[in-house]
C-alpha cells in the first residue's frame, strides 16, 4: 500500500511539474511575441510568424531573468531586416522618454546623448514628473527613426540602459530608460593636467569632481566674456560666475559639492573664437 502511493506521489509530481514548464514556456512564449509586437506591425509579424519563430529560438536566450530582453530582441530584428527605420522622405519623428530619477540630470543627459547620435535640433512637446518618475516628449525632423541600438550604446557610456521599448507607429517609439547609475559621460579635469578647449558652438561641459581648483587662460584673439556654472551630481546649479568685461585669464575655486562645470560666454560663444587652457590643481 506504501509503495502505490509513493508512486501515485511520484507520478502527481512529475505531472505538476509537466504542466508548470508547460505554463511556464507558454508564458515565456506570449512575453516575447508581445515584445516582438510592440516593435514591429500586425502585418509584418503575421506574414513573417515562422520565420520569427525560428530566428527566436530558443525563446530563453531573450529573456533577463523573468523580463524580456528588449535590446536583444531589436537587436535580432534589425540583423534579420525586420526592424524598418528608414523613410522614403524627411518625417516628424516623436520621441517619448520614461524614467526614474532627477529630471534636470535627464535632460541635460539625453541633451549630449542626442547630440552624440546626430540629433542637434528637437522641440519638447510634452513633460511631466510624479513622485516616482518624469517622461519627456520631444519631437524632430529625420529621415529615419532612432535606431534602438545606437541609443542604447550611448546610454551605456553614462551608465544608463533602456529597459523597455514600445513603438506607436514608424514615427512614434517610447523608452523607459534606467538612469539609477547614470552619470555625464564628460571629460574628467585632474590635478596638474592640462587641457585645451577648443572653438565650439555649444558650451563647454566638464566633470570637476577630483580638483580644486581651476585656471583658465583665455588666447589673445578671443573676447571673452565669463560665464561660469557649477552644478552638483543631479544637476542642481550652486553658483554662477558672471563677468561682462573681457578676461584674459582667471583662478576658480571648486565650489564643496560640485561635480560639473558648464564654461560659456556671457553674450555669445563666437567671441571665443581661440582655445582656452585649463589648468586644473589640488585633488579631491
Amino acid at each position: 500500500m506504501v509503495k502505490v502511493f509513493v508512486l501515485f506521489l511520484l507520478l502527481y509530481s512529475a505531472l505538476f511539474a509537466n504542466n508548470s514548464l508547460t505554463t511556464d514556456t507558454t508564458s515565456q512564449h506570449e512575453l516575447l511575441h508581445q515584445t516582438i509586437l510592440s516593435l514591429v506591425d500586425q502585418e509584418l509579424f503575421d506574414a513573417n510568424k515562422d520565420f520569427i519563430d525560428v530566428i527566436f529560438e530558443p525563446e530563453s536566450a531573450y529573456f533577463r531573468a523573468e523580463h524580456v530582453d528588449v535590446i536583444k530582441v531589436v537587436q535580432n530584428l534589425k540583423d534579420n531586416g525586420l526592424l524598418k527605420l528608414f523613410f522614403d522622405k524627411p518625417q516628424t519623428v516623436t520621441l517619448h522618454f520614461q524614467t526614474n530619477g532627477s529630471p534636470l540630470f535627464f535632460v541635460k543627459l539625453m541633451e549630449n546623448t542626442l547630440r552624440n547620435i546626430g540629433y542637434y535640433r528637437y522641440v519638447t512637446v510634452g513633460s511631466n514628473r510624479d513622485s516616482s518618475e518624469f517622461r519627456w516628449s520631444i519631437e524632430l525632423k529625420s529621415e529615419y527613426a532612432t535606431d534602438p541600438i545606437i541609443l542604447d550604446n550611448e546610454l551605456h557610456k553614462s551608465g544608463c540602459n533602456i529597459v523597455d521599448i514600445k513603438r506607436k507607429n514608424a514615427t512614434e517609439w517610447s523608452y523607459v530608460i534606467d538612469i539609477s547609475n547614470g552619470y555625464l559621460h564628460l571629460p574628467v579635469l585632474e590635478d596638474e593636467k592640462e587641457l585645451c578647449l577648443k572653438r565650439s558652438l555649444y558650451a563647454h561641459w566638464l566633470n570637476v569632481s577630483q580638483i580644486k581648483k581651476l585656471s583658465i587662460k583665455s588666447s589673445f584673439r578671443n573676447t571673452w566674456y565669463p560665464y561660469i556654472a557649477y552644478y552638483d551630481a543631479s544637476m542642481h546649479l550652486l553658483k554662477v560666475i558672471k563677468q561682462n568685461k573681457k578676461y584674459s585669464h582667471i583662478n576658480l575655486d571648486i565650489p564643496k559639492g560640485a561635480k560639473y562645470i558648464k564654461i560659456s560666454d556671457l553674450y555669445t560663444l563666437k567671441n571665443i573664437k581661440d582655445e582656452l587652457v585649463l589648468a586644473p590643481s589640488g585633488r579631491r
